[in-house]
């Protein structure tokens, strides 16, 4: 089970990638497994030395209780202090974002891989489709 954020790698440029963990409350783990989970328009944010993914959606588990979780609530990634410090390095430079790129299961952990990344002027987008298509035709013949 393997959810990508597929709208960050056409919108930004990928300079690097990092994996971490992610702090997750039973009903989420389970939603998780089940793959009701958005990456879309979620980013990673840096305060007091901790980092915290904002706005991924993670869909209410039907069986849950009382005791469901909030769909969009803040949550606390799982980081070292030496990659937290040179992520908040990278991220005070101009233009650059961190953003998640996949959620996946490993050793029955959920983990999240960040990207640094660039965002990609209008030109840059539409050389990205250029190249799409061209890879697309070929493959056909």
């Amino acid at each position: 089970m393997e959810i990508k954020n597929r709208k960050a790698y056409f919108d930004y440029q990928i300079l690097k990638e990092i994996e971490c963990g992610i702090v997750l409350v039973g009903t989420e783990i389970k939603s998780v497994r089940k793959g009701s989970v958005d990456l879309k328009d979620s980013y990673v944010t840096i305060k007091n030395n901790e980092a915290f993914l904002l706005n991924m959606y993670i869909a209410r588990y039907e069986e849950g209780s009382i005791f469901n979780h909030e769909e969009r609530r803040t949550r606390k990634l799982l980081l070292h202090k030496k990659e937290i410090k040179r992520l908040k390095e990278e991220k005070e430079k101009e233009g650059i974002t961190l953003i998640p790129l996949k959620l996946y299961m490993k050793n029955n952990r959920a983990k999240l891989l960040i990207g640094v990344a660039k965002g990609k002027k209008l030109y840059d987008k539409r050389e990205s489709i250029k190249k799409r298509d061209l890879e697309r035709e070929q493959k056909l013949y």
